[in-house]
């Protein structure tokens, strides 16, 4: 691994546990807070601005980046955490929170270490992203006319720049389209006003961009470069300049990951509206008694309790696996392949499906009808989360599986 690094700016002091303590019930600490503007965010569509100032004031959106850029460059583990806690409290703030704040990852390992003083601006930096190739670039002097519009760009309300991929003129080698992986600034696109109308996760700023003829500056596009399968065999030029291998892994599995923390915190969140009517609520037929003495509502929150532990504890495992798989890769032990990111961002996908059963089949079907009313928090989060088991990600599962039993078998 090389020696350059780059000159720090604003270090934290602490050491990775007390970081990941501070931060972790900095993020619970707010917890009431942010129920309290659930409302408010689905009318907005996006995270309310007071919140959106906590969570600057408490450096959630530095802790990706770098520390030579103002950063707190944390562990992975200490962003997911994070991202757990504020799911527990509201699914869609969270949801728009991780899907602009975890870019910053994929930034340091995307993009030439010449762009990386601009564009992380001193730790003002938080971008949403898209692989969906829907922008077609031009080559002009100078850089790039983009054009196109791109739908679902989850965080883009607070973005200060946009990560996605373009279509380039001409053919790749491999005779298909060629792919441009670019960072646009705000000031290039335009944010359409078409969010809000969906079941759930109506506060996660899910956005559509449109890209109207603008000119992007040559520095900002990487050429041939497809987003859903860019990795370097060694250093990335993120882990090359600071020396963490975090900054050289493979992203389809942290994407696929950080989705099922989010959807494990809107899973906890149904689980603690379920456990106040444990202790408030009756059984609906005779006898009447306490729901906490029923040996039915016994089971049916204890086997949520369990399955919630066993998708944490997979999640978790797996993000470790992926921390060690970037290390191998730097340290030149074995590249982090396309088939362990695939098979590691599975693994968050299944999470995903039995995080969302748990609500649909143990806590929704036996936690009574006053829950769903609308306005109460556990509708709320039935809506997160039955938006959450759409996402494109999990209809993935069956095409990945294949996909990893060809690889397996040396065929793909």
């Amino acid at each position: 691994m090389t020696d350059t690094q780059v000159a720090s700016v604003a270090v934290s002091t602490e050491d990775n546990q007390a970081l990941e303590d501070r931060l972790v019930q900095a993020a619970k600490d707010m917890r009431a807070e942010i129920i309290a503007s659930s409302d408010e965010a689905e009318k907005l569509t996006h995270i309310p601005p007071h919140i959106h100032e906590k969570f600057e004031a408490a450096g959630f959106y530095l802790m990706y980046i770098p520390r030579a850029h103002g950063g707190l460059e944390v562990p992975p583990v200490t962003f997911f955490k994070v991202v757990q806690e504020l799911a527990r409290a509201d699914m869609g703030i969270a949801w728009s929170f991780c899907l602009s704040a975890n870019h910053a990852l994929m930034f340091a390992n995307w993009f030439p270490a010449e762009i990386h003083e601009e564009v992380y601006a001193g730790g003002d930096f938080r971008a949403a992203s898209m692989y969906a190739p829907s922008v077609k670039a031009t080559a002009v002097e100078g850089g790039w006319e983009m054009n196109g519009v791109v739908n679902y760009c989850s965080g883009i309300p607070y973005s200060t720049y946009f990560i996605g991929q373009a279509i380039l003129p001409g053919k790749a080698e491999n005779g298909g389209p060629r792919f441009g992986l670019y960072v646009a600034p705000k000031s290039t696109f335009e944010i359409i006003d078409d969010w809000g109308n969906m079941i759930g996760l109506n506060s996660s700023g899910s956005n559509s961009i449109k890209f109207d003829g603008t000119v992007l500056e040559s520095r900002f596009m990487v050429e041939d470069a497809n987003l859903a399968d860019y990795a370097f065999v060694g250093d990335s030029p993120g882990s090359a300049a600071y020396g963490n291998s975090m900054y050289s892994a493979r992203h389809m599995s942290s994407f696929g990951l950080a989705l099922a923390v989010l959807c494990l915190g809107g899973a906890y969140g149904a689980l603690d509206e379920y456990e106040e009517l444990m202790t408030t609520r009756k059984t609906t037929i005779p006898p009447f008694i306490s729901r906490s003495e029923d040996p039915d509502f016994l089971r049916y929150f204890g086997s949520a309790i369990v399955k919630l532990a066993t998708g944490e504890a997979a999640t978790y495992k797996a993000l470790e696996m992926w921390q060690d798989a970037a290390e191998d890769n730097v340290r030149g032990v074995a590249p982090f392949s396309p088939e362990k990111d695939n098979i590691l961002g599975a693994i968050g996908r299944e999470v995903i499906i039995q995080a969302w059963e748990v609500v649909e089949t143990e806590l929704y079907r036996t936690i009574g009808a006053s829950a769903s009313k609308k306005g109460e928090r556990f509708e709320r989060v039935f809506r997160d989360m039955a938006q959450a088991a759409g996402h494109r990600n999990p209809q993935l599962r069956d095409a990945t599986f294949q996909l990893v039993a060809k690889q397996h078998l040396g065929l793909a």
